[in-house]
């Protein structure tokens, strides 16, 4: 039997820890919070230079796993960059937007820009200049001498049309006909003995006749044309002199007003604005009737340009984007981006069974109220509303964003009443925030990514330990303890919150930067601190914390623990077998993940199959896995096939496994159980296997670790088998154990055992007890040695395969 002591590994090497006198202080209510961000030195690097940059494209994708300070990182930059700016240029100016009713066009909006504040003073004036035209005009118009002269101006357009038309008839009666006016227009009719002439009569003339009566009624139709285009150049003209008189009564009331206003906005610089009080001024002037009543229509008066289902809907300012006294550029944090809510949307109201809209009811998005600062978008969500991304690109390559309903979009789709409003101009840095996954899916998919985003800074998931990152480790603690009011740690406690953090990486010189699992932990140890009503929070008050949140998430595990001891599940504990060995997978079950042995046996026969992977034949295997089985075979095909032919079969199975089977980290384990099954040496039971390997017999590290070996710790302990239990890991994996403090107690009292191995022949040793037998010089393995009893059986299936193969004489 061969020594397998060399292959333990010592308590010291299961688990990180210092002595917490060696902190410089004994309470984080000593020290003080972090100034910066820890371990994040690159991204925090990349950040800065998205930030500084001002050409187009320049924008940011800050990756990272959750939890690791994304949303923290990115808003203190955007706000330190917000101070840098003000230090740099001084005082920034800012504007706001308007949406303004379009005269020439309705249906578009026109936008305009004014300075800052002064969008809520443009929206008061046009109110002001509303109740002018509704309070002062009426007794304007109503003025007997303008209501003299419109009457004057009226019966001078009637008597006008009442002399031409009378003219024509008596032209048309003179040669025998009548004029009549009829739904289809002015018809000219023949007359006999006074009368209309009727068909009937017409019909019974002569060719000749009838040509005669078509030459006359052509030249009089010609004659009521010319009339009728008199008529109507003439009531062109009264209409314009109407205007002319309504003008000239509305202009000495609302005249002052609306220079007033012109000019004040002309000295603030908003030229579009004075255009547009200008516009509003002649609408005034046009439908002064229409605005005082407030309903469109004939009134009486002459109709205006337009007719408006609200004539008063030209006063309204639609103040769009409002930045009165904004003193800083605008940091938006967008966690919804909807269509909507980056793009801005245009409401309707329901009007006579269908939906009405106009420029009030225009609405921003965040691109919009962002102009000049720092949008943040989360990219996994704005990928996951329709329509978003193609059009986030759309405006970061265009410069220019309006509101408008994603709907508008779509093929074939008519809107109740379409709007397309004028584009606001707009200027501003984009910071996308997301998974590595969206990262590499958008710069792998995307051809235009890189235009628009050409800045990434990844946050790192994990730092190297150092005196200085434990330091900061411990000033974040302090800083939580005092933002929210929480006990303060002890050192002991501090180092019991960093060894988690190097629980969470699975590594002994790394610590989690997923602070957002950290955040939780600190508040919950901080809880069982203040139940107790202990000063300060100490190592035993994380370690309740830690056993509480695996209880709240330990009916799965605890499920299958007791399936295990009360033998539902086979798995032995105890004894040897041949062919057999207890492997190690990982659960997961919400925020806690544990270890399950399972069963895995092997049964070799001869014949020319190879390997027979029953994961495999029943749609179960994953590539990962069907990976390691074939690399079994190329290992054994590297020992044992040099000089003869492997003539086996062999059957690999994971017992009472009904769901897919992947990854390859049960492949050396499957390879002990072949070895035993080949060599017929029994494998102790006691001891359960991880780790992957390679065709040259490597033993490769594995995830999971500390979970696998906590696992089947759990399981001997309460089957009662600990003493010289343990788990097989991979010696490249000493570096990832940051084991249970019960589990390490154990191993320091010889109860529970971790065996490490680097080969296959260092891993069957520990598990047989046997030498795994190296080659000599010849190739040939010592007999006795595990190798060597392989090597015989191999032969042997290779020769009795090759006298069953002969032809019979």
């Amino acid at each position: 039997m061969t020594n397998i002591s060399r292959f333990r590994v010592s308590p010291e090497k299961a688990r990180w820890s210092m002595n917490p006198d060696d902190l410089p202080f004994s309470c984080t209510d000593e020290i003080k919070p972090p100034e910066m961000f820890i371990g994040q030195d690159r991204a925090v690097s990349a950040i800065e230079f998205g930030l500084g940059m001002d050409a187009p494209g320049y924008n940011i994708f800050v990756s990272g796993l959750s939890g690791t300070g994304k949303s923290t990182v990115i808003r203190s930059h955007l706000e330190a960059a917000v101070e840098r700016r003000a230090a740099q240029n001084g005082e920034q100016e800012f504007h706001d937007w308007v949406y303004l009713h379009n005269f020439e066009r309705p249906d578009q909006p026109a936008a305009a820009q004014l300075p800052q504040g002064m969008g809520t003073d443009l929206a008061d004036a046009a109110d002001s200049l509303l109740q002018v035209v509704i309070n002062d005009l009426p007794a304007a118009l109503g003025d007997d001498s303008y209501t003299e002269r419109v009457r004057e101006l009226n019966d001078r357009t009637a008597n006008y049309r009442r002399e031409v038309i009378s003219e024509v008839e008596r032209a048309a009666e003179q040669q025998g006909f009548t004029v009549q006016a009829g739904p289809a227009g002015i018809a000219v009719i023949p007359k006999v003995n006074g009368e209309p002439m009727s068909q009937e009569q017409y019909l019974a003339l002569s060719d000749e006749q009838r040509e005669q009566l078509e030459s006359v009624r052509t030249e009089i139709t010609r004659q009521v044309e010319r009339a009728m285009d008199e008529i109507r150049k003439r009531d062109r003209d009264a209409v314009e002199q109407l205007r002319d008189v309504q003008r000239n009564a509305t202009e000495s009331v609302i005249g002052p007003a609306f220079d007033a206003a012109i000019e004040r906005f002309k000295e603030a610089g908003a030229e579009e604005t004075a255009d547009y009080l200008a516009g509003l001024r002649a609408y005034s002037h046009d439908s002064a009737a229409q605005i005082i009543s407030g309903k469109a229509g004939d009134d009486g008066n002459p109709p205006g340009p337009q007719q408006l289902a609200d004539p008063r809907l030209p006063f309204r300012v639609n103040v769009f984007v409002d930045n009165t006294g904004r003193t800083s550029p605008p940091i938006i944090m967008e966690d919804n981006p909807t269509y909507s809510h980056l793009f801005g949307h245009i409401d309707r109201r329901p009007m006579m069974g269908t939906y009405v809209t106009d420029h009030t009811m225009l609405r921003p998005g965040t691109l919009a109220q962002a102009n000049g600062g720092y949008l943040v978008i989360d990219a996994r969500m704005a990928l996951s509303h329709a329509a978003v991304w193609p059009a986030l690109k759309r405006v970061l390559k265009g410069g220019e964003v309006r509101p408008e309903d994603p709907e508008d979009l779509l093929p074939g789709f008519l809107p109740p009443q379409p709007l397309r409003p004028e584009p606001i101009p707009i200027q501003l840095k984009v910071v996308l925030t997301g998974e590595p996954d969206i990262y590499q899916l958008l710069a792998a998919m995307d051809p235009d990514f890189w235009e628009i985003v050409k800045v990434r800074a990844d946050l790192n998931h994990e730092v190297e330990l150092s005196p200085d990152i434990l330091h900061a480790y411990s000033q974040f603690v302090c800083g939580l303890c005092n933002e929210n009011g929480l006990r303060h740690f002890s050192a002991d406690g501090v180092l019991a919150i960093i060894e988690h953090s190097m629980r969470i990486v699975d590594h002994q010189s790394k610590l989690s930067a997923r602070f957002g699992l950290l955040v939780d932990l600190v508040h919950e140890s901080a809880h069982m601190a203040q139940r107790e009503d202990s000063e300060h929070t100490e190592r035993r008050h994380v370690q309740e914390a830690l056993d509480a949140r695996r209880s709240r998430s330990g009916q799965v595990s605890d499920r299958m623990q007791q399936l295990l001891l009360e033998g539902t599940l086979k798995v032995d504990v105890e004894g040897e077998e041949v062919g057999q060995v207890n492997g190690l997978a990982v659960y997961s079950a919400g925020d806690v993940a544990f270890g399950k042995p399972s069963r895995i046996t092997t049964q070799a026969f001869m014949g020319s199959d190879g390997f027979i992977n029953i994961e495999r034949e029943v749609a179960l295997s994953g590539k990962s896995h069907d990976k390691g089985v074939l690399i079994m075979a190329g290992f054994l095909g590297d020992r044992f096939a040099q000089r003869f032919p492997l003539a086996v079969n062999i059957s690999i199975a994971f017992e009472q496994s009904y769901g897919p089977v992947d990854g390859d980290s049960a492949s050396s384990t499957e390879l002990y159980s072949i070895l035993s099954e080949l060599s017929g040496v029994p494998i102790r039971q006691n001891i359960a296997v991880t780790g992957s390997v390679n065709q040259k017999g490597e033993i490769q590290s594995i995830g999971g670790v500390n979970e696998k070996i906590e696992g089947f710790f759990d399981l001997c302990k309460e089957a009662g088998a600990l003493g010289d239990a343990g788990v097989l890991i991979p010696a490249s994996n000493e570096r990832n154990l940051m084991l249970r403090q019960d589990v390490i107690e154990a191993i320091r009292n010889g109860e529970f055992h971790i065996y490490s191995a680097q080969t296959v022949e260092d891993g069957i040793e520990v598990l047989t007890g046997v030498d795994a037998g190296a080659p000599d010089d010849e190739g040939n393995y010592p007999t006795d040695s595990v190798n060597g009893r392989v090597a015989a059986r191999l032969q042997q299936f290779a020769e009795r395969y090759r006298e069953f193969s002969q032809p019979k004489r």
